[in-house]
């Protein structure tokens, strides 16, 4: 039943990698990285909206972004928009919007997501997404989604699938691997056990009430208190003195590493999650006859120039010569040119921007 689907939607992190573009007062689930006309949020709330009523979609954030969020989905519900204080991770997040879902509806079957993604292919990616509802309705289980992969990428966790398949295309979880080396990854590769791990969840509100009450009840107590205030005006002033008093943990931490009845499901839906400007490059399919992406102005004139991502303000004029295989980014106070291969070089450069000019242009 359409009225028992929900969906959380994550959108509190602050896009560092996508530096300068993303910044912590506007972060990259609010921006049109791709050029498309709509931002990563906008495009994931329109998916999701094909999936459960508009009124059962949860956005949770930092809380300096609500009026965001607000403003770029019109359709939600203010109260469906929940203020994070505190930057915790994931745990505390979906345990704050699980408790605040199970008081509403007790049958609801909830999808966690998070909000910069990218998938180029919605109607399957739909399809997948009912058939997990339908499968986490059912069952007592915590369902991952796993990404088929296509090379032997150190960006992305691993989930091991076991042999056995209870139903159509669900497999109990063997292991988890966080991010391997070049060799490990090309083995896993081989194997065809392993699939990159989305970090796009479905469960019944029961199954991941539950879980935390097994494997983190301390956080589990903690939003347990506020049972009665939540979807109250009481909630919000409940939610700040709840936060300060949770550990900073992922929820595959604190609980998908550790439960026994988790299960994958094998995807493929042109999924990216987007980490890097690189992989906006890699997913662009409009590159120029030497492979270079230009999004923004269409004022960008380039000399012996190949491989290149260019992002650059609409109006601007921009000339580029002798560059290959490099990003250009430009926000009106700050360009970044800096090789492709190179990019992991985008955390540290932020790190040393603020160390050294403060947070002006953080």
């Amino acid at each position: 039943m359409m009225e028992n689907n929900f969906v959380v939607i994550m959108a509190g992190g602050v896009g560092s990698r996508f530096w300068p573009v993303s910044r912590t007062n506007y972060p990259k689930q609010f921006i049109d990285i791709l050029g498309v006309g709509k931002t990563l949020i906008q495009q994931t709330f329109e998916r999701f909206a094909k999936i459960c009523p508009k009124e059962n979609i949860l956005v949770v954030t930092n809380e300096i972004y609500r009026d965001i969020v607000l403003e770029q989905l019109p359709d939600i519900k203010p109260s469906n928009v929940l203020g994070e204080p505190i930057m915790r991770n994931t745990a505390p997040c979906i345990a704050y919007a699980s408790h605040k879902i199970s008081r509403k509806n007790p049958d609801a079957t909830i999808v966690v997501a998070p909000s910069d993604h990218l998938i180029l292919e919605e109607e399957n990616f739909c399809s997948i997404i009912k058939e997990s509802i339908s499968f986490a309705s059912k069952n007592d289980c915590l369902i991952t989604l796993g990404i088929v992969p296509s090379r032997p990428d150190t960006g992305y966790g691993y989930i091991q699938r076991t042999d056995k398949s209870t139903e159509s295309n669900f497999y109990k979880v063997k292991t988890f691997t966080e991010k391997p080396d070049l060799e490990l990854a090309k083995t896993f590769l081989k194997s065809g056990d392993f699939l990159w791990n989305a970090g796009i969840f479905v469960w019944n509100a029961k199954a991941i009430k539950t879980a935390f009450e097994k494997y983190m009840p301390e956080m589990n107590d903690i939003f347990k208190e506020g049972r009665v205030l939540y979807n109250t005006p009481k909630e919000t002033e409940f939610i700040k003195n709840a936060y300060t008093r949770c550990k900073n943990i992922s929820i595959d931490y604190g609980i998908m590493e550790k439960a026994d009845n988790v299960y994958v499901r094998p995807s493929s839906f042109g999924w990216s999650d987007l980490g890097t400007w690189a992989s906006v490059y890699d997913v662009k399919t409009d590159k120029d006859y030497v492979g270079n992406v230009v999004i923004g102005s269409k004022n960008v004139i380039m000399y012996d120039s190949a491989n290149c991502m260019v992002r650059v303000p609409k109006n601007k004029l921009v000339i580029l010569q002798g560059l290959d295989d490099y990003i250009v980014v430009e926000t009106g106070d700050v360009l970044m040119v800096c090789k492709k291969s190179e990019e992991q070089m985008v955390k540290q450069i932020v790190a040393d921007v603020k160390q050294n000019t403060g947070e002006k242009y953080i």
